[in-house]
């Protein structure tokens, strides 16, 4: 499994999936397992212009999938305190 995201409106240009977590899984036929990523601030931080690491307020894609191309997505959005 392969965990994304993606910055919807940042102050710089970052890429459309930003690969932050990944699990090998390997399943017999018909099997299913569930797997549980912990997405830290820190997997939505990003160098700004000033070198300085900073999460922004905003809204964030989570894509997971077994794949970059088979994603489920999921929006959640980043208030500044």
């Amino acid at each position: 499994m392969q965990l994304y995201v993606h910055d919807q409106v940042a102050s710089l240009t970052r890429p459309i999936r930003e690969l932050r977590g990944f699990e090998r899984v390997t399943l017999a036929p018909g099997e299913t397992r569930t797997v549980r990523f912990r997405l830290a601030a820190s997997a939505l931080a990003f160098y700004d212009r000033e070198k300085k690491l900073r999460v922004e307020p905003g809204e964030f894609d989570v894509m997971v999938g077994g794949s970059s191309v088979q994603v489920q997505t999921a929006r959640l959005e980043v208030v500044a305190r």
